[in-house]
């Protein structure tokens, strides 16, 4: 596949995924953004906006199989990765597969499980596996988790760790709709006998390695290279920060310009992919400082001023 087809072929998958959820198209590319780039998202909204719809039509539109798992405090590693089984016929314990099964795996409220179930999940993001009992299981390819939280409601929950938050190639949410939009989900509502809109497949389930693929043949000067670079260690030096963003989280910013690149329709990079990933890449990264936590910083605004910072390299295609 080349650039220009992967490109097309992007479109028709925010066409397919748009025609069904009422969400702008920056939300839409950032989840596609991380789906090229071989990772994960994680979103944070309120309930209603559509994020469970989200996540099924971009399974829909890739030919992949979904499942959803809702994450409550009782839930246990066992209800996610699944256990073994006896089988009284056989004598002997056959392992039966849990809903991380599946290539698009949908974790809603992912922050109201216990930690221990969310090692559980944190295994299988980064390592494409899960272990029962001794013995790992390959989860299929390709693997996606799109995971959700709600950042209103936080009693009962449990904060994600920073190891987590860190496999999470981009975080975004999708805000509420338009006027238009929510003029739209009325219209639908009206009558509940028409059928919801689907999405139709447009890339088969075996065609995302080959987008992926294309992803990582794109060209990246050295002087974008070293901005990207210099963007992840300015964060670092931030008075309000007390942790930046880790050597992962600067080679996911990479990966996800990359990948933008693609979208965009074009075999190499720019300081403007960068650019505009920079955020959705970074901010769930940054662990402030007390003080800044104190004064309610937003994590957005500290990327904002480091691109601010850092020089803009001049390139040329």
């Amino acid at each position: 596949m080349d650039h220009e087809t992967a490109a097309e072929a992007c479109d028709e998958i925010l066409d397919a995924v748009g025609s069904a959820v009422i969400a702008d198209d920056e939300f839409l590319e950032a989840v596609l953004t991380g789906i090229l780039a071989r990772g994960h998202v994680l979103l944070e909204d309120v309930p209603g906006t559509g994020k469970t719809l989200t996540a099924r039509s971009f399974a829909d539109a890739l030919d992949l199989s979904f499942r959803r798992i809702q994450f409550t405090p009782d839930l246990l590693p066992a209800d996610i990765t699944g256990s073994n089984v006896y089988d009284e016929g056989a004598g002997t314990f056959e392992f039966a597969p849990g809903p991380i099964f599946a290539n698009v795996v949908l974790a809603d409220e992912i922050n109201r499980a216990p930690p221990k179930t969310q090692a559980a999940l944190l295994e299988a993001m980064g390592e494409g596996q899960v272990t029962v009992d001794g013995e790992t299981h390959d989860l299929p390819e390709p693997f996606f988790v799109i995971a959700t939280q709600n950042p209103v409601e936080q009693e009962g929950t449990f904060g994600l760790p920073e190891a987590q938050r860190d496999r999470f190639v981009v975080k975004t949410a999708m805000g509420y709709p338009d006027f238009d939009g929510e003029r739209e989900l009325i219209d639908r509502r009206a009558d509940r006998t028409a059928q919801a809109p689907g999405v139709t497949t447009v890339v088969e389930g075996d065609r995302i390695a080959d987008l992926q693929r294309v992803a990582e043949s794109v060209r990246v000067d050295g002087k974008v290279r070293d901005y990207v670079v210099e963007l992840g260690r300015a964060t670092r030096r931030d008075e309000r920060v007390d942790v930046g963003v880790s050597p992962r989280g600067v080679q996911r910013l990479f990966e996800a310009a990359r990948a933008r690149a693609v979208i965009e329709g074009r075999d190499y990079a720019v300081p403007e992919d960068v650019a505009r990933v920079a955020e959705d890449v970074f901010a769930h990264r940054l662990v402030l400082t007390a003080d800044a936590s104190v004064r309610e910083v937003d994590p957005a605004d500290v990327v904002a001023d480091v691109l601010d910072r850092v020089e803009v390299p001049a390139v040329s295609p």
